[in-house]
């Protein structure tokens, strides 16, 4: 009888070893309900809110397709989704429903299917195409590790794709039989970047399409070592098909290793598949920045986005255009000192869209190829960050200091515009905003700067509040009408700080001489603009200027640590995040090595010249004797712009002059922090100083 049971239970666990294990149910992360009782934004309310990007409009001109991300902070991920509606808001449809996050979704076929990229069963991202719908859904390509981002000819009868090509000879591929190890080999530069070590590069590939399956993958940058499109930020915007498919143009910087991390150089080359071949250098001669080539609808010209300095990345974005017959190019913007993003040809080729920053905002403007004259389309207290055409008038995605990203219809005669999406409404509407209101300040040499002060809600003047002065980075971005998940206004001003951020001397929308004052001058007027700042915000009755603090980023950070040194008891509290603390050290620790020759001047052992003696006589780990007050440090130790060893030296200075501090270390995160967990550790952790020490 036992012998019996025995066998019984024997054979029902082999059987149900041999029996196929259950998918397991991976649970979706969707849009979230969530209660706000007091009106006051909170870290979990941030993380909760839906994250609109990429509209694409129909080329009909009648659809809206666009994508939202939505967050997790228990599962510490994120999903995406898609959606279309009409181009007057009506009809929203999701068409995903699944937790493999589509991306760089695409109208193609003449608008009757929908193109994006999805994670196949091997987690490498493929192209899928399905109906408007989201019905018969289907795989376009089984590429062994995956695609980046891809773009339709055309007529459809190719794609064009991004993937990834294996860089430079390996430990392995030189001693295969040390199989295990981790180390690498170095012998020149850029073998890291921003938030890798380069082991891998992007190449544009074509092939062959017949409308269900692909063939005759051809890499464009065959056998050629340069990445296309540009890391880190680059993509498909990088790359274009002319109007009769026959052409590609490409952005590419064709350098590697001391050369790359010395030089912006990039240039627009135009492909003629049918010869297989490069075969024309647009930019030639041109020695900074050159990049985001767009055809014109007739076929006729090309325009793109160029900075004239070799080794500037923050220099005057121009407006080129070249007559493709005959070579001739012309600068559209010249005379114009603004710079200029996300050109769009109008239909009839004879003018460009594009969005502009000017005076802390981001508008659409649209010049004409004859006249030259950029007439502003739109206005107010916003940032435009895209710009299409649909068949009732414009279609932008915009945002604010108080509002995430939404889509708008914008009538093209009157600039007015009319949200229509509303993603975020469910929340947006338990949550009482500051006030925001910017000031033009008067600054120690006499300039004009704006600064913009947000609020708390429910603003009492009567009240004493603590306030915040926000350093920004870049060191070139503008302080505009941005919304941040990090650097988010509203939630410092929730939080009862009173909040200024002053376009101090070296950002866009200012002038290409406010622009370029900060290079070579990091501790002289951009410090003092920061002060001037604080110090107009101090003399308001409703602000208590015995509890001040600063706060920023990257050069934010850098700004931080300076003042650190020189506030002359200004500051009772400091946050510093991924600041460059030693320029020495710095100089030889970063990777884009054009940067610091442009910022600070050049190499530190350079001796007589006047502005690299400056630069690293302002670094401000020489001032850390004079650190009296309790700072905040936080890093990614992913961050190889900045390496984590800034921050580390900074924190271990103030400790050993037992200046009250914290270091906040991110292991998994670059030079900021996307994970959902970490956001909440580093939203927790900042007002948790700030209320120990001005509250």
């Amino acid at each position: 009888m036992k012998k019996a049971t025995a066998i019984l239970v024997m054979a029902a666990t082999l059987a149900a070893c041999n029996q196929k294990p259950a998918t397991p149910t991976i649970e979706q992360i969707g849009r979230h309900n969530i209660t706000i009782d007091d009106g006051r934004l909170t870290p979990e309310a941030l993380w909760a809110f839906g994250r609109l990007s990429d509209v694409q409009v129909s080329p009909d001109g009648k659809q809206i397709l666009y994508g939202v991300s939505y967050y997790s902070i228990e599962r510490d991920g994120s999903n995406r989704q898609l959606f279309t509606m009409n181009a007057d808001g009506s009809n929203v449809k999701q068409i995903t429903d699944t937790p493999r996050g589509e991306q760089h979704a695409r109208w193609v076929k003449n608008g009757t299917k929908i193109a994006f990229l999805r994670r196949d069963r091997q987690a490498a991202m493929q192209i899928f195409e399905m109906n408007p719908d989201g019905s018969q859904l289907e795989q376009i390509t089984y590429r062994e590790g995956g695609i980046n981002d891809f773009l339709y000819a055309p007529d459809n009868s190719m794609i064009l794709y991004v993937a990834d090509i294996k860089y430079g000879e390996t430990v392995k591929d030189k001693y295969p039989d040390l199989d295990k190890t981790q180390g690498m080999l170095i012998d020149d530069l850029m073998y890291k970047h921003w938030d890798e070590w380069v082991r891998t590069i992007p190449h544009p590939f074509i092939v062959d399409y017949d409308g269900n399956t692909v063939s005759n993958e051809r890499d464009i940058l065959a056998g050629e070592p340069f990445e296309c499109p540009m890391k880190p930020f680059g993509g498909t915007e990088q790359l274009a098909f002319s109007p009769d498919g026959k052409t590609i143009a490409y952005t590419c910087r064709k350098k590697t290793g001391a050369e790359y991390a010395a030089s912006t150089n990039s240039d627009i080359y135009l492909y003629d598949i049918a010869k297989g071949e490069t075969t024309a250098n647009l930019s030639e001669g041109m020695m900074g920045y050159d990049m985001n080539p767009t055809f014109s609808p007739d076929g006729t010209m090309i325009a793109w986005e160029s900075m004239e300095r070799e080794g500037n990345e923050s220099d005057k974005v121009r407006l080129m255009v070249m007559e493709l017959a005959s070579g001739k190019t012309q600068d559209l913007s010249e005379g114009w000192d603004q710079s200029v993003a996300s050109l769009l040809w109008a239909p009839n080729s004879e003018a460009i869209y594009l969005t502009s920053v000017h005076h802390g905002t981001t508008q659409i403007y649209k010049v004409g190829l004859n006249d030259r004259f950029f007439r502003k389309i739109t206005n107010g207290m916003h940032d435009y960050l895209s710009v299409a055409l649909a068949e009732n008038g414009l279609i932008a995605m915009r945002q604010s200091m108080s509002m995430p990203n939404e889509i708008y219809l914008i009538d093209e005669k009157s600039g007015n515009s009319e949200q229509i999406s509303f993603e975020n409404k469910h929340i947006l509407d338990q949550v009482t905003m500051g006030d925001v209101v910017g000031r033009w300040i008067k600054t120690t040499d006499n300039k004009e700067m704006l600064a913009w002060i947000i609020y708390p809600p429910h603003f009492d003047p009567s009240k004493k509040y603590p306030a915040l002065l926000y350093c920004q980075g870049g060191p070139q971005s503008p302080v505009s009408q941005f919304w941040s998940y990090r650097w988010n206004f509203q939630m410092m001003a929730a939080n009862d700080y009173i909040i200024i951020a002053p376009n101090r001397r070296g950002l866009y929308g200012f002038g290409q001489e406010w622009l370029d004052a900060i290079s070579g001058d990091y501790g002289g007027q951009c410090m003092r603009d920061l002060f001037t700042a604080i110090d107009y915000l101090a003399e308001e009755p409703y602000v208590d200027n015995e509890r001040l603090g600063a706060v920023g980023a990257s050069f934010g950070g850098f700004s931080v640590f300076w003042m650190a040194g020189h506030h002359d008891k200004r500051f009772k509290a400091f946050i510093a995040h991924d600041g460059m603390f030693n320029l020495e050290q710095q100089y030889l620790e970063t990777e884009e090595m054009w940067f610091v020759n442009q910022d600070l001047g050049g190499p530190y052992w350079i001796k007589g010249n006047k502005t690299i003696e400056q630069s690293y006589a302002n670094s401000p780990h020489l001032f850390v004797d004079k650190w009296d007050t309790p700072i905040l440090v936080i890093h990614g130790e992913k961050d190889y712009r900045i390496l984590a060893s800034q921050s580390m030296a900074a924190f271990n200075a103030a400790r050993l002059r037992d200046v009250p501090a914290e270091l906040l270390l991110f292991p998994d995160e670059n030079h900021w922090v996307l994970k959902p967990q970490n956001g909440m550790l580093w939203q927790r952790t900042f007002f948790a100083w700030l209320d120990k020490w001005l509250k």
